[in-house]
């Protein structure tokens, strides 16, 4: 790599965990994305790409269509797509000290190449590993474990009462995907963590797959 004898260096994950002898063996697999920089928190010089790949939960076997039946009781199904990525805002902000922004965009021009459904709030962002985590179809939100680990970990499920705001709408972990691609072709997902400089950005597109 070019590096003098005499300057420092560090290599870490995409969630900027800087790789040691004492996790070596945890965080590096086959497959996994590394940074060389001169310091953990080092701005990047340019964006950086990495491939995620998945086999789907056990979960898109045994609790197939769940979704579909709960919206097609002869209502109009949008409402509950856009409530699945609403909810995505209102797990993000819930923990927010201040204020808690939740914006929803409906885009009819051109901007984003075809008109867009936009939702954008100021929660806590996604490290590099969660937004993975988010790709993965079918991978519940409350089973999530080491890097993938969910906030609503420990969770109990409240009793089946009228309720609003406890982002338990996505209960599964299905819904956003399959929210996605009722409403369009395909999702970006921008995120920054708050505790972090790294802005990280995810697409999923039907064409691709």
């Amino acid at each position: 790599f070019g590096i003098a004898a005499d300057e420092n260096f560090v290599i870490t994950t995409t969630n900027r965990k800087e790789i040691t002898e004492d996790n070596f063996s945890e965080l590096v697999q086959d497959g996994v994305t590394l940074y060389l920089l001169q310091s953990v928190d080092q701005m990047l010089l340019s964006a950086t790409k990495e491939r995620i790949d998945f086999l789907p939960h056990y979960d898109t076997l045994v609790k197939s269509g769940m979704y579909e039946y709960y919206a097609s009781e002869g209502q109009n199904p949008l409402p509950f797509a856009l409530a699945e990525l609403i909810d995505n805002s209102l797990s993000a902000t819930s923990r927010n000290t201040g204020i808690r922004s939740i914006q929803i965009q409906l885009l009819f021009d051109d901007s984003h190449g075809k008109p867009a459904v936009a939702v954008i709030d100021n929660g806590r962002g996604m490290t590099s590993k969660q937004l993975n985590n988010w790709a993965v179809y079918r991978l519940s939100k409350f089973t999530r474990q080491g890097d993938f680990e969910s906030d609503h970990s420990g969770y109990v499920r409240p009793l089946p009462v009228p309720r609003s705001l406890n982002s338990d709408i996505s209960y599964f972990g299905v819904g956003g995907k399959q929210a996605v691609f009722f409403v369009g072709q395909s999702a970006r997902m921008i995120s920054k963590p708050a505790e972090s400089q790294d802005v990280h950005e995810l697409v999923l597109s039907k064409e691709d797959f």
